[in-house]
């Protein structure tokens, strides 16, 4: 695994303009769903991004691609500022970077059958051929479809014949046609039962190994991304609390929010599970359009102190993690 991120966000803000229900639809705020947010993934490395929902994890990752146009902040994919390239200046890093969407259900054109679902990337990016042995698309597309647990010869059939699990692996081997380098997983198997979500998740880590990707795989369940994921990010209101190796922020989290998302996961032993200290946050998620000042979980955190409603902490390092807080466990 390189030392050199493939990709790489500085202080990035995604910002989205709240209107009024008139007819002049004057803006009356700002949703700050992204609000400054800095982290890096390397070659190689799977980085979880966990959060409860409405804290701004897809909105990051989406923003990342570029498929929203990041508010301030700045965008490197491969050493390269990518933060203000025109759509027309991305189409030929759409190769390189894709993204598997949380609902298979929604992302998947019910008109288009499975072969024209995955070969529309070759189509869209003026590829007649694959590879240097001018494999047709077909071939090309059904190998594919092999390769994520699909049987090649239904590519002539349609999104509603398939179960929820199969239509996540046709929205897998549609990221996959191009060969990219970084896929975006945004929340890759809620959608799914959770006998099936193992199933995805073990796909997604063999290709991983197999194509050489990176991923940024977002979860709201931290016992999800516990398996796959080489370093994990925490995120709470639009900004990062902690980040940390796998190993390390499931045996020893440091920040308030990180411990009450582990306290959540439940234990498969009914005496452990009975026994342990499971916190109940109080309170709501607060509105991302007025985040409190300071310290943005100092409203429904136990430790909370008067500098925590004044001065907002920035990520510092503690016993190999990185943690945005003033009191760390």
């Amino acid at each position: 695994m390189s030392d050199t991120p493939i990709v790489e966000v500085k202080n990035l803000q995604k910002f989205f303009p709240i209107t009024s229900n008139s007819i002049f639809a004057r803006v009356k705020g700002e949703n700050k769903a992204v609000n400054g947010i800095s982290f890096a993934i390397k070659r190689g490395e799977t980085l979880g991004l966990v959060g409860e929902s409405g804290c701004g994890k897809s909105t990051a990752g989406r923003t990342i691609l570029k498929l929203y146009e990041p508010t301030s902040g700045e965008i490197h994919f491969n050493g390269e500022n990518i933060s203000g390239y025109s759509s027309r200046k991305m189409k030929p890093l759409r190769t390189k970077m894709q993204i598997i969407f949380q609902d298979p259900y929604s992302s998947l054109n019910p008109r288009h059958s499975v072969g024209e679902i995955i070969g529309a990337a070759f189509t869209i990016h003026g590829i007649d051929s694959v590879a240097s042995s001018k494999r047709d698309i077909k071939s090309a597309v059904q190998e594919l479809m092999e390769r994520v647990g699909l049987n090649p010869e239904h590519y002539n059939r349609y999104p509603h014949e398939f179960s929820g699990g199969q239509r996540q692996r046709i929205g897998i081997g549609r990221a996959l046609a191009l060969r990219p380098e970084f896929i975006v997983c945004d929340e890759p198997v809620s959608a799914l039962d959770v006998s099936i979500q193992a199933q995805v998740i073990n796909l997604l880590d063999d290709l991983k190994d197999d194509f050489g990707l990176s991923y940024l795989f977002i979860a709201h369940d931290l016992s999800v991304v516990q398996h796959i994921s080489d370093r994990v990010a925490v995120m709470y209101l639009g900004k990062i609390v902690e980040i940390a190796p796998t190993e390390e922020i499931y045996q020893r989290p440091h920040h308030p929010y990180t411990k009450a998302l582990l306290s959540a996961i439940p234990i498969p032993d009914p005496v452990l599970e009975s026994a342990r200290e499971q916190i109940v946050l109080s309170g709501d998620l607060p509105s991302p359009s007025n985040p409190p000042s300071g310290c943005v979980f100092n409203t429904r955190c136990w430790k909370a102190q008067a500098r925590c409603f004044t001065e907002e902490p920035t990520l510092h390092l503690l016993d190999g993690s990185e943690v945005a807080c003033h009191y760390p466990e």
